[in-house]
């Protein structure tokens, strides 16, 4: 058989997606041993897990290119999640770092209007999961941002406010939260989650993974597994099983 004709005879095969959106901490989360990598191969057959963080971004500009991402055309059925976690540079302090420095108050805002442009698209808050910034390691940062000829620019404690801000938003919006600036201080000593102060480590990339996979298995046990276990192909006939 064609393989033109094969495909005109076969659906089209569509894999369900997760979506990541979120600044650097997103974006190594496909690195080896980090989180977006873990749900990657626990979904492998299932759905796509999509890596969209940009390092260094706050939610000033993220929300300018949600829409982008996920445009009013897409078929909100293929996306079964969404992780927002941002954060990190919103709460730099902002006579130190302006350019990332969001005010706390927008930063709610901001991630409200991007939980609200999902839901205008048919992407209901079930499948939306905030991700608070996790806390800094102020001692451990400084440290990096030394190195770097810069001054300490951001503090834990205006970090835990930005944090307190996302679950808030979570709660008016009815979406999920995952407040990783609490849970990792429930471990005193959380600068063994953080491999610079601010950036996650292994331990960090793990105990992220167990929290959001506890989350997102029960909204995703129920997808089936993409096409047949090849014991189960038919290899008389693969286009009975296949097609």
């Amino acid at each position: 058989m064609a393989l033109a004709e094969a495909g005109a005879r076969g659906r089209l095969l569509r894999w369900p997606r997760v979506l990541l959106f979120g600044d650097s901490i997103t974006e190594y989360s496909f690195q080896e041993s980090g989180w977006g990598t873990y749900l990657a191969e626990r979904l492998v057959r299932k759905c796509d897990v999509v890596n969209r963080g940009i390092s260094g971004y706050n939610t000033r500009w993220a929300k300018l290119i949600l829409p982008r991402l996920i445009p009013e055309s897409t078929s909100a059925d293929s996306i079964v999640a969404v992780t927002i976690f941002f954060g990190a540079n919103d709460s730099a302090l902002k006579e130190l770092n302006p350019k990332q420095h969001v005010p706390l108050e927008e930063y709610a805002a901001n991630l409200k209007s991007m939980v609200q442009y999902l839901k205008s698209v048919d992407i209901s808050a079930d499948r939306i999961i905030l991700i608070t910034p996790p806390p800094l390691q102020e001692a451990a940062w400084e440290k990096a941002c030394l190195a770097k000829g810069d001054k300490l620019n951001r503090s834990n404690a205006t970090t835990g406010q930005y944090a307190q801000a996302c679950v808030q938003v979570a709660r008016e919006c009815g979406t999920d939260v995952l407040d990783l600036w609490t849970l990792m201080q429930k471990n005193q000593d959380f600068s063994s989650y953080l491999s610079d102060g601010l950036h996650l480590s292994t331990k960090g990339n793990s105990f992220l993974a167990a929290q959001l996979w506890s989350r997102l298995e029960n909204k995703l046990s129920a997808l089936p597994s993409l096409l047949p276990y090849w014991r189960d192909v038919d290899h008389t006939n693969p286009e009975a099983s296949l097609l």
